[in-house]
């Protein structure tokens, strides 16, 4: 499936049941106050993590992604487009899931945050800035036309990544803001949502603050991922991210592509190629075979899975950046 599904129109028995209550769901801060607990819907794993943390006990947070299920892939049943109807807070993202925003659009009835309006995003190609000064130029001009091949792939995601959450300062952004929207909500309890969100930006900066150091002084900064998933951890901490695929999953990388990864990777003394959580290993673990490299996971935190569910968004980041250290040799 293409990264980003064409938008779809929510089926009008689903969008009536999106006025009828659910049970336990909210219609509007009077009754959220009364009952005591804000109903969220989050789209997925992210913006979950950021909504149970901030929220704390005086919410319910419900994902519309459950988990071991790819983001870009999912599809609303009739009692989640009731829910996104119903709910005190819906989180999505509508560039990652334009589904939720379309069942948004047409049955949300309480309070609502698009990631996007909150967040800075960066254009992907932006994200290729990062490579080793001692690259030739036409070794340069490559990478250049490598990133035009993969902004076609994923033309109708528009010029920005969306995986906004692998860097923590931008996490951070969203707990600030989701304590606003909760606040706004449940004005009685807004100093709670608040210190919620002081005490995550605090974890969030320590995080940032690991990153940056853990990957200060290291053999190599060049990494090759499955897919574009993680130009915001290059961005934030000088890695030269090379996808297999480009922002997509799914995309096929060609031959041209792959032949260019192997000359990398024997270029740069790359010894490890990273798959990821929720897609197949498959190319991944192919192309690390044929270069004669290692593999190793590197979660892009897109859901969580059976081997992560006991785990949260902290812990999976600090895993990742113990197997970038392995990886490029930082000390």
């Amino acid at each position: 499936m293409h990264f980003s599904p064409t938008r779809l129109t929510i089926p009008l028995a689903a969008a009536a049941l999106g006025g009828m209550a659910l049970t336990g769901c909210g219609t509007g801060s009077d009754e959220a106050a009364a009952d005591g607990t804000l109903q969220v819907a989050a789209a997925f794993y992210p913006l979950e993590f950021v909504a149970s943390r901030v929220g704390g006990d005086r919410v319910e947070v419900t994902t519309l992604t459950g988990p071991g299920t790819e983001p870009h892939d999912i599809e609303l049943t009739v009692a989640q487009t009731a829910l996104v109807g119903e709910a005190d807070l819906v989180l999505y993202q509508d560039s990652m899931q334009p589904i939720v925003g379309d069942a948004v659009e047409q049955t949300a009835g309480g309070a609502t945050l698009e990631v996007e309006e909150v967040i800075d995003f960066i254009p992907f190609a932006e994200e290729h800035d990062h490579s080793d000064e001692e690259h030739t130029e036409d070794e340069h001009a490559e990478d250049e036309h490598a990133d035009e091949e993969e902004e076609g792939h994923d033309h109708d995601h528009g010029d920005e990544d969306p995986h906004f959450w692998l860097d923590p300062a931008r996490m951070a952004t969203l707990a600030e803001a989701v304590a606003s929207e909760l606040g706004d909500i449940d004005p009685d309890h807004a100093e709670e949502y608040d210190a919620n969100a002081a005490a995550l930006v605090e974890e969030l900066d320590e995080l940032d603050a690991a990153f940056a150091e853990g990957l200060a002084d290291c053999e190599r900064d060049l990494v090759v991922v499955s897919h574009d998933a993680f130009g915001y951890l290059g961005d934030r901490y000088g890695l030269d991210i090379h996808g297999i695929a480009g922002l997509s999953p799914d995309a096929e990388p060609g031959p041209a592509d792959i032949a260019e990864l192997q000359e990398l990777i024997d270029a740069e003394g790359v010894t490890t190629v990273f798959s990821e959580t929720l897609v197949s290993p498959a190319t991944a673990e192919t192309l690390a075979q044929d270069a004669g490299v290692g593999t190793d996971v590197l979660d892009p935190l897109e859901g969580l899975s059976d081997e992560t569910a006991d785990e949260d968004y902290l812990s999976i980041m600090r895993s990742n950046l113990a197997s970038l250290q392995e990886a490029n040799g930082c000390q």
